[in-house]
C-alpha cells in the first residue's frame, strides 16, 4: 500500500502567522512507519521526498509515484534509504542489498522499482537527479565521521556522513546521522542557516515518553515543534534547525539543493537568537 501526502512551500512571513497546529501541518511529518505500508511526503522544498517503508516480513514495491510525474520514482530522481529497524533488504537495479540497522543505501537515477523486504524499518529520502551514478551500500564503518561539541555544553556528539562527497558521489542528496555521548541532548547548536539547501530531520531511537523540542524559524523569531520517536521535521532554507531532547535520541539529516557542500552554512550567533 502506497500513501503520498504533499507539502507546499511557504515563506517566513506566512510561517510567522501560524499557530501550533498550523506549524505542524506544514513542517511536522508523523505516522510514516506503518506495517505493510509505504508512506511518503512529497515536499515543494527542493522537491525532497521523505518517507517510511515497513515490509513487516513481506515485500513492498515502490515504483510509480503520481506526484513525481514519471513512470517510476527513480526515472528522474536519486534515493537514500536508512534502515532504522531490524535486518532487511532493499532491491533495485537488479541487485539486492542486505541492510542491518544503521546501514545506508544510495540508489541512483534510473534504477527502476525499489523493493523493501524483511523486518527493516526503512527511512526514505529522495531528490531530483541529473545523471546516473553507481549504487552504494554504506555501513557505519565506511562513513566519514567526526566528533564535535562537548559535555559541558550538552552537545557532545558524533556526526556520521554517508551520502557525502568524502564518501561517494551523488547529484544533490547529502545524508547522514548524528549520535550523542554521555547525556548530551542538544543537536546542531550553535544554530545555522543554509539558504541554498533545505533539510529534513528524522528523529528516532527515542523512548516512548521522550520528546525532542525542535527549534525552527528565522533566528530573530524562533518557534518550536515537539517531536516523538520516528517523526520528521521539514526545514525550509530560511529556517534555523536545532533541538534538545528530554532523553537520548539519534537523528538522520538529509539535504537537497544547489550544492553538496556540507560546510556551506551561515552560523547564527547566540545573541541573534530570539
Amino acid at each position: 500500500m502506497l500513501t503520498v501526502e504533499t507539502r507546499h512551500a511557504i515563506d517566513p512571513a506566512t510561517a510567522k502567522t501560524l499557530d501550533t497546529d498550523g506549524l505542524r501541518a506544514h513542517f511536522h511529518v508523523g505516522g510514516l512507519f506503518a506495517d505493510g505500508e509505504i508512506r511518503l511526503t512529497y515536499t515543494h522544498y527542493d522537491r525532497m521526498i521523505v518517507g517510511g517503508a515497513v515490509p513487516a516480513g513481506k515485500d513492498l514495491v515502490l515504483d510509480e509515484v503520481k506526484e513525481c510525474g514519471t513512470k517510476s520514482i527513480l526515472d528522474r530522481r536519486e534515493m537514500a534509504v536508512v534502515n532504522i529497524g531490524a535486518a532487511g533488504s532493499v532491491s533495485a537495479g537488479g541487485e539486492t542489498y542486505p541492510m542491518n540497522r544503521g546501514d545506508v543505501l544510495y540508489i541512483p537515477l534510473g534504477a527502476g522499482a525499489v523493493t523493501f523486504s524483511g523486518e527493516g524499518r526503512f527511512y526514505i529520502t529522495s531528490a531530483p537527479a541529473h545523471k546516473a551514478l553507481p549504487a552504494k551500500l554504506i555501513r557505519i564503518e565506511d562513513a566519514k565521521s567526526f566528533r564535535t561539541g562537548s559535555a559541558e555544553t550538552a552537545n557532545d556528539r558524533t556526526i556520521y556522513q554517508f551520502v557525502h562527497p568524502e564518501v561517494m558521489e551523488s547529484c544533490q542528496l547529502v545524508v547522514g546521522y548524528t549520535q550523542f555521548h554521555g547525556g548530551s541532548v542538544w543537536n546542531t547548536m550553535p544554530a545555522h542557516l543554509h539558504d541554498r539547501r533545505m533539510e529534513a530531520y528524522c528523529y528516532f531511537d527515542m523512548d516512548a515518553n521522550s520528546r525532542v523540542f525542535h527549534f525552527m524559524g528565522r533566528p530573530d523569531e524562533t518557534r518550536h515543534l515537539v517531536m516523538k520517536n520516528e517523526e520528521v521535521v521539514v526545514s525550509p532554507p530560511w529556517s534555523i534547525h536545532c533541538g534538545a531532547g528530554t532523553g537520548s535520541y539519534t537523528f538522520i539529516w538529509a539535504m537537497a539543493g544547489d550544492n553538496v557542500d556540507y560546510k556551506d552554512v551561515e552560523m547564527v550567533a547566540m545573541e541573534d537568537l530570539r
